[in-house]
């Protein structure tokens, strides 16, 4: 595909325009090469971790962080929590030492001020406060506020690992992209349950090993579904996002505007309201759309919650990119999960059985548990093959034997308020 004319980007598109960008650009072919992570982190004192952060007190202290020198791309979610995107690495261990510099230093410059970095998936005792007021938060709280609160809770109070994997290449037969977008699909749900870490919200144990997880499930009842597991990817991608509702459109003097409630791009494009639509906002429209695999030219996995420890988020990024592109861990897991599709063929995921019982028991659930001890031994086989250090080896088999061969995630192990560990049973 030639890159557009800088032009393309003002004039209005065609539906059927539309449809064939969709499918060029978010699906890249290609053989596996480069991973990438998203970290995010929860921002609070060590000492009073249910005590909000001062706005000056937090603004000084991201001032500090933003003059660092850093590899990865720095940005702050609503509710003042940090992210760190890794540029696309050659090797998992070029990503980790990156990242890992990254966030040492990230971590010192933020010491001064009393603060550190928490790695929960939801915030578990602070309500969720908007720090950052920007056109496009404003506009995004006003579209959740129309569902309930569970819109203020992902932007103000939710920290996840997202994975990024290539595409892959397409293979022979009518679904192409199928394998390893089916295999995030339903590994998707394992690694969800394996590192389920938020099981309070606001001082209250919810029910739920993840809670962030719940909560982007009642977000909104399009934006954060996978489309049908075994359509043909790149036409099934392109349907679901032209027929999601659009969450608003940027006018020129700034202000962000709300359509017609529930009104789809799809519709947008046909009735041209307001103004017609252009390819910089379809291209818009994609970022605000939340599956838990979202197709960006690669794969990005968004169902992991953030670790706790400094290294924590080390394990979940290793055993993700162990079993997706070392070769023979991919075979030996696509056969270990093929038995889930059964309860994941019946609703879109996040919202199948396979993945509310991920979000809510974990690896408590038998089905989960046994497939998660299968891929944790097929990536604990295949960390050296793909580099990994002894340190990150060790790391990875000391999660398995803490956790997965014990039925146990994260969330097990968490108490309040001081949000140690509880005694192992």
């Amino acid at each position: 595909m030639h890159p557009p004319d800088p032009g393309d980007y003002g004039r209005p598109i065609a539906e059927d325009e539309a449809e064939d960008l969709l499918r060029c650009i978010c699906f890249k072919t290609g053989p596996p090469r480069t991973v990438g992570v998203e970290v995010e982190w929860l921002v609070h004192e060590p000492q009073r971790p249910q005590r909000p952060v001062e706005d000056d007190r937090l603004t000084a202290a991201f001032d500090q962080v933003r003059s660092l020198q850093l590899n990865s791309a720095l940005t702050f979610e609503p509710g003042g929590q940090l992210e760190l995107s890794s540029a696309p690495a050659a090797s998992l261990t070029e990503c980790i030492d990156s990242v890992a510099a990254d966030l040492d230093a990230v971590r010192a410059a933020l010491r001064p001020a009393g603060l550190a970095l928490t790695g929960l998936g939801l915030d578990p005792l602070r309500p969720p406060r908007r720090l950052l007021h920007a056109p496009r938060y404003d506009a995004m709280e006003a579209y959740f506020d129309r569902t309930g609160p569970c819109g203020r809770a992902m932007m103000c109070g939710s920290a996840s690992i997202q994975v990024c994997l290539d595409s892959g290449e397409a293979e022979p037969g009518p679904l192409g992209h199928g394998r390893r977008w089916q295999l995030g699909h339903l590994l998707g749900a394992v690694l969800l349950a394996a590192f389920a870490n938020s099981p309070f919200q606001e001082g209250r144990r919810t029910g739920w090993r993840s809670t962030r997880q719940a909560v982007w499930n009642a977000l909104d009842p399009v934006r954060p579904i996978a489309p049908p597991l075994y359509a043909e990817p790149r036409a099934a991608w392109a349907s679901h996002v032209l027929d999601a509702p659009v969450m608003f459109v940027r006018t020129p003097d700034g202000p962000f505007t709300l359509l017609p409630d529930r009104m789809s791009f799809r519709q947008w494009i046909r009735s041209g309201a307001l103004r017609p639509p252009t390819r910089e906002d379809l291209e818009y429209h994609m970022t605000t759309l939340f599956p838990p695999v979202r197709p960006r030219g690669h794969l990005e996995l968004r169902m992991i919650d953030a670790q706790s420890g400094e290294d924590g988020w080390m394990v979940p990024l290793a055993v993700t990119a162990a079993l997706f592109d070392d070769p023979e861990a991919a075979e030996t897991v696509y056969r270990a999960v093929k038995p889930l599709a059964e309860s994941a063929d019946s609703l879109p995921a996040p919202r199948n059985p396979l993945w509310i019982n991920a979000a809510r028991h974990g690896l408590a659930d038998p089905e989960l548990h046994a497939t998660a001890v299968s891929c944790f031994a097929a990536a604990l086989e295949a960390l050296p093959r793909i580099g990994a250090s002894s340190t990150l080896q060790e790391a990875v088999a000391d999660f398995n034997e803490r956790h997965v061969l014990r039925g146990r995630c994260p969330a097990d192990d968490l108490r309040l308020p001081s949000l140690g560990k509880e005694p192992r049973s």
